[in-house]
């Protein structure tokens, strides 16, 4: 294989725009490890006390991703998520306002690799949310598994980020007096291993759970679709039913993360690597739901509700697919 090797002469703005999205894909990748190691060195060290007190830190502070996270505005308005946001670059956009006196789940579609567009938009300032959407607060939810490393969760709840549990959406994204958007990557970890370039199905059909949430606590439903999420990195081929897509279905069954064995391009060469292809991301802001709160909605409730909601992410994905570089006959499938 030919390896085609970056040039020397790149201007600094897109050496900083790659420094940034490497430590995105290092801390997506490798952090939690690196953070549970640390810990442990710390417990076998002369410092012992310092993990024994931590420890007990955790233990005291363990639902605080439950309910709402610990959220800094300073680390979402860092400069170094700019330079992240320009490697791409990302783009939110806002299709109508939005009453900061309600409550919204956003379902974003697709997951793609590492969902680089959700965290862009709805974990940073760096597309401007805050300014598009003045009076609402983003959290994107996370696997709950990620809150129970050492360190790492508290990094990550200070961009946002929430657990996914039933409990988190009730007592945090969802309490009453509004202005809180929780972000939901609906597809979650099974469609990860579907996102490749081109690839336009969702995992959705049987996904419902986030309908009876916006139910039973009178939420918007907000379809969020972002164009370009898929073209982010290649995947090897593992299709229904192959030895490759039954492990990897077996891990995710066990460990309960996907593990899309994709790649991309490299830091000083365009030819192999886990960083990103600069592709870019448009990530649409669709027109909400009306959902009447149904403290004990049937399962018509939640079809009917589901229908609808399918009805106006195909809408949305139609209105603005060709302003973004796709061709009249591509459609979103749902699995």
């Amino acid at each position: 294989m030919k390896v085609q090797f970056a040039p020397l002469n790149i201007p600094l703005r897109r050496r900083l725009q790659t420094a940034a999205t490497l430590q995105w894909v290092f801390s997506f990748l490798a952090l939690a490890q690196c953070c549970l190691a640390a810990f442990v060195l710390l417990a076998l060290s002369d410092w012992w006390m310092v993990a024994v007190l931590y420890a007990g830190w955790l233990w005291l502070d363990g639902d605080t991703p439950s309910c709402g996270g610990r959220r800094s505005q300073w680390v979402r308005s860092w400069n170094i998520w700019k330079h992240y946001r320009d490697y791409f670059p990302i783009t939110l956009v806002k299709t109508v306002d939005l009453d900061p006196t309600k409550n919204y789940i956003f379902g974003f579609h697709p997951h793609g690799v590492l969902v680089a567009g959700a965290f862009g938009n709805f974990c940073t300032e760096a597309t401007g949310f805050s300014r598009l959407f003045p009076g609402l607060r983003s959290h994107l939810l996370m696997l709950p598994f990620w809150f129970r490393v050492p360190l790492f969760r508290d990094y990550i709840m200070l961009g946002g980020l929430v657990s996914s549990s039933k409990s988190s959406l009730s007592l945090s994204d969802l309490r009453p007096g509004g202005g809180n958007v929780a972000v939901l990557a609906v597809g979650g970890a099974p469609e990860a291993l579907d996102a490749r370039p081109g690839a336009l199905t969702l995992q959705i059909k049987n996904r419902k759970g986030f309908i009876k949430l916006a139910l039973k606590h009178g939420a918007q439903l907000v379809p969020v679709f972002s164009f370009g999420e898929n073209e982010l990195f290649d995947q090897m081929e593992n299709p229904s039913g192959s030895s490759l897509r039954k492990l990897q279905n077996r891990l995710q069954s066990i460990m309960g993360v996907a593990m899309p064995l994709f790649h991309a391009r490299g830091v000083f060469q365009y030819s192999f690597g886990l960083m990103p292809y600069r592709k870019p991301i448009h990530t649409v802001v669709g027109s909400p739901v009306p959902v009447v709160q149904t403290p004990s909605p049937s399962n018509e409730d939640i079809e009917s509700l589901h229908q609808v909601y399918l009805q106006s992410l195909t809408e949305l994905f139609e209105t603005h697919k060709h302003r973004y570089g796709l061709e009249e006959h591509q459609h979103l499938t749902f699995t």
